[in-house]
């Protein structure tokens, strides 16, 4: 080979080793932001599937007042916030959970609202999408 051919060679070798210097650091910085998105998603996952609560009971009118009462019990292992959780009372959402609590694991909560009339549908939502609906007949 003559120079001119070995020092086009070495000359594509540097390119191309420069090259690769500007492009790993970025693909290990997007790689590692993947992995840590992949990790995040497991662990919504994982929280989903241990995310449970139960409605014990349903009243309207209880004392002659006009409001809907519900009782609920955690039963999950997942402790969930008052501020991600909703209620839709015949689909329409309802405020009334303010505030940053939590709700912890086999804790109890009751929510009050006023209604003029009994509602046919009651629906608690809390933050990773889990649901609980009862119906008209079910509220006492």
């Amino acid at each position: 080979m003559g120079f001119s051919v070995s020092g086009s060679a070495v000359i594509i070798f540097v390119g191309m080793m420069v090259a690769a210097g500007i492009a790993v650091p970025a693909l290990v910085g997007s790689m590692g932001a993947l992995a840590d998105s992949q990790g995040e998603q497991v662990d919504r996952g994982i929280d989903t599937l241990n995310t449970e609560f139960e409605v014990t009971s349903a009243t309207y009118n209880e004392s002659g007042q006009d409001k809907l009462k519900v009782n609920l019990t955690n039963t999950g292992s997942t402790t969930l916030t008052l501020e991600g959780t909703s209620v839709l009372i015949d689909g329409e959402i309802r405020p009334g959970l303010t505030g940053t609590g939590l709700w912890l694991p086999g804790d109890p909560l009751t929510i009050t609202t006023g209604e003029s009339s009994k509602p046919s549908s009651v629906k608690i939502v809390v933050e990773n999408g889990i649901a609980e609906t009862i119906t008209g007949a079910e509220i006492q």
